[in-house]
């Protein structure tokens, strides 16, 4: 009988053990301290396991650190198990909802009768320390479903009965430490002591399982990091976030407005936020026309069965806002601008020779997003999305797509996105059911758009099951000042819609064929690409965007006359700008700019006045001395025009 297993590291070295072999066993035998202070779980053919897991069959062996993204994962997560460990030793009526790692930290949903208030975070801190102290492991026992019922039953754990229920699978395994047990798959770090800086942070409302039905309960966010510095780097970005935040600068910079009377996730855009708007919206519309798009413009409703035909409904029913009834038929608030767009191209027959057609559209849609999911800007119920779809023949496909990859670039870049990464999303070759059209359109447009990808150069991450239903795509995922990372741009290829809307062109040889659809978003939506323009600025934008450009600064009533003057000749020269008419100090009205963030001011007083000049500050700068009109309006249409980030 073979009792030995053999083991392949990640650089080919392969060795035997003793079946049964666990990895941290491994790693003693190795001999590597700094791998053993720093290992957190590991990697055995590719399953993601505990590092006392015993393997009892050849396995390739990774050892994974909490330098890597997907040991800080597990590292938080098992944070978010000592977290809930202390509130339950605290309040022993909490029940527990779910407690995931998140993309930056984590957070536990509980069900407790006390109000979680700062001073309760505090203690809910100073247990959490204490179990870590005791440096208790983390051990891990699997169970039929059935005796999984009977531990939560014993703990009465509603929540984790109601998740017991629906699971699909007939084992679950639970975690442990001392005299707490969760239901969980793990994997987990080898014992509480390995937590060493930690903070909770906030303290929201979360719907059980994210259905406004259901009770709220208190959810609980944190974070934790094995080094004290990078857990006060955290906390510092953390700080300048909320001094960033689009929210409260939206509303000091008067940008845009939601109010209850008009209703959740439905943004007002004011002047100021409307301007930026425009900007944006002037600037790829200009890119848009030197490439050859075509603007269209669609209604913000549509029948029902236009939605229908093209899976939108019912595939996203959830996430849509109910049918409306009119004169017999119903219509639905448009969730989507391409079921439109195909009627478009649809409107006439079309030659080999009209192709590429590119359609655009800053179309608003819809969507039924839960109360508790609204979050200023970045997530709304009405949002506009700067749309474009590419009808092309197969032999267009790859130069079409490389043109749309490269536009997109060029946004970023005109933006100062300079760091940013791609991913691919392929459809799951295992769940083929939820999206449409043979494996052969599949398998090609996932080959078209790699094709893409590779001849430009692109590093990309390629991911399974996040696809589009009808299609692959490439996102476009930017990191801003503070390194947070946000998706953006996204490109998607589709040979599906164009069968479901029998989409036909006359070919060379005058048969009928069907062209492919490519969907593309620079900004993705408006909304949330002004969110975070706004956080990634600080909301101090480039003069091209700013709303006001310049404000001019009389130091006395004196001297408005010649302001208005210099006023009306930058309005002519098509430079946004204000003149602060108050009846105060010069210092404060600098300041008051200042605040605002205006990227120009322009002084005005006895000397300027008798020089035919103006002294000039620019925001966070000071003072650049006196110039001219002139010379101020050459500098400045310099900036615009050449959409400088100065």
């Amino acid at each position: 009988m073979n009792n030995k297993v053999q083991i392949t590291f990640p650089d080919g070295t392969v060795k035997k053990y003793g079946q049964g072999i666990c990895p941290r066993e491994i790693i003693d035998d190795i001999g590597s301290r700094a791998l053993s202070e720093k290992a957190v779980i590991a990697k055995v053919n590719s399953d993601s396991v505990d590092l006392n897991h015993h393997i009892m069959h050849d396995a390739d062996l990774q050892i994974i650190t909490y330098d890597a993204p997907e040991g800080l994962h597990s590292y938080w997560h098992s944070t978010s198990h000592i977290m809930a460990h202390a509130v339950k030793a605290l309040f022993s009526e909490a029940q527990f909802g779910v407690g995931p790692a998140i993309e930056s930290g984590f957070y536990y949903d509980i069900d407790i009768d006390s109000r979680i208030t700062p001073e309760i975070l505090e203690q809910i801190e100073k247990k959490m320390q204490e179990i870590i102290d005791a440096d208790r492991p983390f051990v891990r026992r699997e169970y039929s479903r059935s005796q999984a019922v009977d531990v939560f039953t014993k703990e009465h754990d509603k929540y984790k009965l109601e998740l017991l229920q629906d699971m699909q699978d007939e084992v679950a395994s639970t975690y442990s430490e001392g005299d707490f047990v969760d239901l969980c798959r793990g994997p987990h770090i080898p014992s509480t002591g390995k937590i060493k800086n930690f903070k909770l942070l906030s303290i929201a409302g979360a719907y059980w399982r994210g259905n406004e039905k259901n009770k709220m309960l208190q959810r609980i966010y944190g974070i934790s990091f094995p080094k004290k510095k990078q857990l006060e780097d955290y906390l510092n970005v953390l700080e300048e976030a909320k001094k960033r935040d689009h929210r409260k600068l939206g509303k000091e910079l008067e940008l845009f407005l939601m109010t209850p009377k008009v209703g959740g996730g439905l943004p007002l855009w004011l002047p100021k936020g409307t301007i930026v708007r425009e900007e944006l919206e002037a600037f790829l519309k200009e890119e848009q026309r030197k490439r050859g798009y075509l603007p269209v413009v669609t209604p913000h409703i549509g029948s029902l069965e236009l939605y229908k035909t093209s899976g939108h409904y019912p595939y996203y029913k959830d996430s849509q806002f109910e049918p409306i009834k009119a004169d017999e038929q119903e219509y639905l608030l448009k969730p989507m601008n391409c079921p439109h767009h195909f009627q478009i191209y649809a409107s006439k027959p079309r030659s080999y020779r009209e192709l590429p057609v590119r359609l655009a559209e800053f179309g608003t849609v819809y969507r039924y997003e839960q109360s508790g999911e609204l979050n200023g800007l970045t997530r709304v119920r009405s949002f506009t999305v700067d749309d474009s779809h590419m009808f092309v023949r197969p032999d267009q496909l790859k130069a079409e797509l490389c043109e749309v990859i490269e536009l997109i670039k060029l946004v970023f870049e005109t933006l100062g996105f300079k760091d940013f990464k791609t991913q691919m999303s392929f459809r799951d070759p295992a769940n083929k059911e939820k999206y449409g059209g043979s494996d052969e359109q599949w398998q090609l447009a996932q080959s078209d758009i790699q094709e893409a990808a590779d001849s430009l150069g692109l590093n990309y991450d390629i991911v399974e099951g996040e696809a589009a239903f009808y299609g692959p795509k490439l996102d476009f995922m930017i990191r801003d000042v503070l390194g947070r990372e946000w998706q953006l741009g996204t490109v998607q290829v589709d040979y599906v819609m164009p069968e479901r809307f029998a989409l036909e062109y006359i070919g060379s040889d005058d048969q009928k064929h069907r062209p492919v659809v490519i969907h593309r978003a620079p900004f993705g939506s408006i909304e949330r690409f002004v969110a975070i323009l706004i956080e990634h600025f600080a909301g101090a934008f480039p003069v091209w965007l700013a709303p006001v450009q310049v404000t001019i600064l009389p130091i006395s009533d004196e001297y408005l006359s010649y302001a208005n003057k210099i006023n009306e000749r930058l309005r002519t020269a098509r430079v946004r700008v204000e003149v602060d008419e108050r009846n105060e100090k010069i210092g404060y009205k600098i300041r008051g700019a200042e605040n605002q963030k205006v990227p120009y001011m322009l002084i005005v007083g006895k000397k300027e006045v008798e020089s035919g000049k103006v002294s000039v500050r620019k925001h966070r700068k000071g003072d650049l001395g006196q110039s001219t009109v002139d010379d101020f309006l050459k500098t400045i249409a310099e900036e615009i025009e050449t959409k400088s980030l100065n």
